[in-house]
């Protein structure tokens, strides 16, 4: 019996299948998931035919994270495939350009609020609108970059991912009663399609390719994936609030 077996699991984020959301949907399925997608706008198309590659192709449904009328109708667009969830999988963060790249101190607020709103505010809207499909509890999973500390070029998205990780405990304060786990996972530096959007990028494999005690690899999403399928799963019944770090010990390491 696989980790996941007779589990429905939302999984939002794939674009394209260098995704650690694509991952988490793969193992999800080949540990017994039944697996729903979701995308937006003119990038459903993509995410539809990216769907195919899973071992099992998924339905995928609309939502858009800067839309409040999305999260309002994703209750009623899930029920069209399974009767409720037990687990999902926040992978969902942006920011415009000019809140990234070395431009912190430059960067106007409607910038700001942007990153804030869909990379933080997004996990609040999301375990909200998931969690009438889930009476009998379940399992909110988020994605972040470890935003203890200030990181080269980061700038705007790592406020937006201590936000993120703020809002993640809120939530398990007022969902716990619920039956609602929300946990994140932490991964190290991965070539996704987000990585590749981030000015200065290659200066985060550097760190890792020098910090980390357990050989980590840019390449490698099954690591990051397979935690998140962990705090899924069953396996973690009394853990909420938590960051979970997948990368390869560097939280750990001194200067």
């Amino acid at each position: 019996m696989g980790l996941l077996e007779g589990k429905r699991v939302l999984v939002t984020g794939v674009l394209m299948d260098s995704s650690i959301a694509f991952h988490v949907a793969r193992i999800a399925q080949q540990e017994g998931a039944q697996v729903i997608l979701t995308s937006f706008g003119r990038t459903m198309r993509i995410t539809e035919t990216i769907a195919k590659r899973l071992p099992s192709t998924p339905p995928v449904i609309e939502l858009d994270a800067s839309k409040a009328e999305d999260f309002d109708a994703l209750a009623d667009r899930v029920r069209e495939h399974v009767d409720g969830l037990d687990g999902v999988l926040h992978s969902i963060g942006f920011a415009p350009e000019a809140a990234l790249g070395g431009n912190f101190l430059k960067t106007e607020w409607a910038d700001v609020a942007t990153a804030v709103q869909i990379s933080a505010y997004s996990l609040k809207a999301l375990a909200v609108a998931a969690q009438p499909l889930m009476p009998n509890g379940g399992s909110v999973v988020g994605l972040t970059f470890d935003a203890t500390v200030a990181w080269p070029k980061y700038d705007w998205m790592g406020v937006a991912k201590a936000a993120f990780e703020s809002t993640a405990r809120y939530l398990a304060r007022d969902l716990g009663p619920a039956g609602v786990r929300v946990n994140l996972v932490a991964a190290g530096p991965l070539k996704t399609t987000a990585a590749k959007s981030i000015p200065g990028f290659e200066e985060f494999e550097g760190v890792w390719a020098s910090r980390a005690p357990l050989a980590w690899d840019i390449a490698d999403f099954e690591p990051a994936a397979r935690g998140c399928v962990a705090l899924l799963s069953d396996w973690f019944p009394r853990t909420t609030g938590e960051i979970v770090h997948v990368d390869g010990g560097v939280h750990a390491m001194g200067a």
